[in-house]
C-alpha cells in the first residue's frame, strides 16, 4: 500500500523533531519512505482558527509504501510521536511532534481511531502544499486534484532548511 503522512511540530527544536521522525519512519518495518517534501511553516491551528499567538509549526509531507494495516501504521506512528514526547492533552494544542495519515491508497474507512482520507486534509495548507512538492498531481480520494484545492496559500512559507531525503 502507498501512504501519504503529514508531519508537524511547534514545539522546541521543530525541525530536528521532524529530521529525527522521518528518520524513525524510515526505520519502520515494512515501511519505506518514497518520497519526503522540504519543510513549509504555518501558523498554529486551533479549534476556533488560525492562533497567530502560539507557535508557528513547521510542517512535512512524506509518502511511504508499506504492507502495514492501516491500524498498524498508526501505532506505530504514535509510538514515534510518543517518543518525541508528544502529549495529548489539548485538542488541537502545541506539541512536538504530530503525524498524520492522510491517504492509504484509495481507502476510505471510518473507525473509532482512524478515518481516511483525513477529514480534514482538504481545508489545510500545511498537508496540501508539501504534498503537492512531493508529488504534483495528487488526488485526495473522494475529493479530487490536490492542485484544485489549493486555491493559494498565503499562511504557508518555505522554511529554509535542507530536504529531508
Amino acid at each position: 500500500m502507498r501512504a501519504v503522512l503529514s508531519l508537524g511540530s511547534n514545539l522546541g527544536d521543530r525541525e530536528q523533531t521532524i529530521r529525527d521522525a522521518v528518520a524513525d519512519i524510515r526505520r519502520l518495518p515494512d515501511v519505506a519512505v518514497v518520497a519526503a517534501s522540504s519543510l513549509v511553516e504555518t501558523p498554529a491551528v486551533k479549534p476556533h482558527g488560525v492562533d497567530h499567538e502560539a507557535p508557528a509549526y513547521l510542517n512535512a509531507a512524506v509518502i511511504v509504501t508499506t504492507d502495514l494495516a492501516p491500524e498498524t501504521l498508526l501505532a506505530e506512528l504514535n509510538r514515534i510521536e510518543l517518543q518525541h514526547h508528544r502529549v495529548r492533552e489539548e485538542r488541537w494544542g502545541d506539541r512536538t511532534l504530530d503525524i498524520d495519515i492522510i491517504t492509504i491508497d484509495d481507502l476510505r474507512q471510518e473507525t473509532a481511531t482512524l478515518t481516511l482520507p483525513h477529514p480534514r486534509a482538504a481545508e489545510r495548507n500545511f498537508v496540501l502544499v508539501p504534498w503537492l512538492e512531493i508529488e504534483p498531481d495528487a488526488v485526495l480520494p473522494g475529493i479530487g486534484r490536490v492542485d484544485t484545492l489549493l486555491p493559494g496559500a498565503p499562511d504557508v512559507r518555505r522554511y529554509p532548511a535542507e530536504d529531508l531525503s
